[in-house]
């Protein structure tokens, strides 16, 4: 890894100007990752296994411009934060939203420590969720720019993080601060990619955020969600859905 990377992978997700050590700095970064960089799982689907070696993920995520889900966006992305000079945690979360029963382990969040604050930083999520840093500070309402979160402590889950919707407030996911290396998260991705009861080998499953919405593919359903609404389209054949993923989320399928 060297400059040249760190200045592809900036261009990637279109950052312009200098760079500072600073929250400012990290939540730009955020913003314009989870705006560049799609949540998708076409390789699951299609058999190729998920590496998380820093070389294969800058490979395909800078690259040849494509996704990933959180194992890999987080992994790329708290590589990038390190190497900017950031002091990166890594730890694994479970996602609490509409879960009647603690569920597993299965998901990849990152902790950025600057000026004594603790800021929680994540780029994998496909659904709506923080598109800036969020301070881990009990109780303090944070705004994204979309929605409203919060965090708290729990003796058992360690860190909740909290989502508001129109219905109150909702349990989005929680993690605990053991530290993990990336081999720590080869088993919870082949179980995501694997298992019959994952949900992450069924559908394609592919997002990306937008200055004033977001952009999906749920069930051969493209759909863009701005203030106005949400419209959809579905592609009538091969070449009109190739051409929507390059539109939508500017993913190129390799051998097509």
């Amino acid at each position: 890894m060297d400059d040249t990377m760190i200045q592809k992978y900036l261009d990637r997700i279109g950052w312009r100007g200098e760079l500072s050590l600073c929250r400012e700095t990290l939540d730009k970064l955020q913003t314009l990752h989870c705006n560049s960089v799609p949540y998708e799982n076409l390789d699951i689907l299609a058999g190729v296994p998920i590496s998380m070696d820093a070389d294969d993920l800058y490979d395909k995520i800078v690259e040849r411009r494509r996704g990933g889900y959180c194992f890999e966006l987080n992994g790329l992305y708290g590589w990038l934060l390190t190497w900017l000079g950031f002091q990166v945690g890594d730890f694994m979360a479970r996602f609490l939203l509409d879960e009647d029963v603690i569920p597993m382990r299965r998901h990849r969040v990152l902790v950025a420590e600057l000026d004594g604050e603790r800021l929680l930083c994540d780029v994998g999520v496909g659904i709506e969720a923080p598109r800036k840093t969020i301070l881990l500070e009990e109780g303090v309402i944070q705004n994204d720019g979309f929605r409203d979160y919060k965090v708290e402590r729990d003796s058992f889950l360690g860190w909740v993080l909290w989502q508001k919707h129109d219905s109150g407030w909702k349990r989005f996911y929680s993690f605990t601060e053991e530290p993990q290396l990336p081999k720590d998260y080869i088993m919870p991705s082949f179980y995501c990619e694997r298992h019959p009861a994952s949900i992450f080998n069924k559908e394609q499953m592919i997002a990306v955020k937008t200055t004033d919405g977001r952009r999906t593919l749920d069930s051969e359903i493209f759909k863009i969600f701005t203030p106005q609404g949400v419209s959809t389209a579905v592609a009538g054949s091969r070449d009109e859905y190739t051409q929507m993923l390059k539109s939508y989320f500017g993913i190129i399928i390799e051998n097509q």
